[in-house]
């Protein structure tokens, strides 16, 4: 499945070792946090939503799946309600064009943020017209670095192995 093989690619580009703590933002019924907690076995995954409904499917599947390296967080529009400088890596997919306060948002990831983390910013290519998805769910690189830089987040690089999909990570200038 196509789906599949992104979501393998997305989580080889992200490197993940076993003792890291990660940040699903926008995590919706956990489809990316619960194959990011296999890989994370001495860690931590934060499955981070603004909906209490799908939190709670999260919590039902963790149950049913025997998961115990997840926690749900009940984030807001302004914040990931994550604590300071406790996060490795934040992972978000095609959700940072949906936020109602970008800018509150991303200063409450960077705080999230350890030293040396990463945000991995998964959006849509707006520079590619053949890409199938309306124009408003679409972010091109040079729109995503300008937002990040005024938050203080550095373009580490592009993984351009995606086949619709910007892989772009930031780092926290320290």
């Amino acid at each position: 499945c196509e789906k599949e093989k992104n979501v393998c690619c997305l989580l080889k580009n992200m490197k993940i070792k076993s003792n890291e703590v990660i940040a699903d933002i926008g995590a919706g019924s956990g489809y990316h946090a619960f194959r990011i907690a296999s890989l994370v076995t001495n860690g931590l995954v934060y499955a981070v939503d603004i909906q209490p409904e799908m939190l709670m499917a999260i919590e039902k599947t963790k149950e049913f799946k025997k998961v115990e390296n997840i926690k749900t967080i009940l984030g807001t529009e302004k914040t990931v309600e994550l604590p300071k400088n406790s996060v490795d890596k934040i992972l978000m997919v095609d959700v940072y064009h949906e936020f109602s306060f970008p800018v509150e948002m991303i200063n409450s990831i960077k705080n999230a943020l350890k030293p040396n983390g990463e945000l991995f910013l998964i959006e849509y290519r707006a520079e590619d017209l053949k890409v199938p998805i309306k124009r408003i769910h679409k972010m091109t690189e040079k729109q995503a670095v300008k937002e990040m830089k005024a938050a203080g987040l550095a373009l580490k690089e592009n993984i351009d192995n995606l086949p619709w999909q910007h892989c772009m990570v930031f780092i926290k200038n320290n």
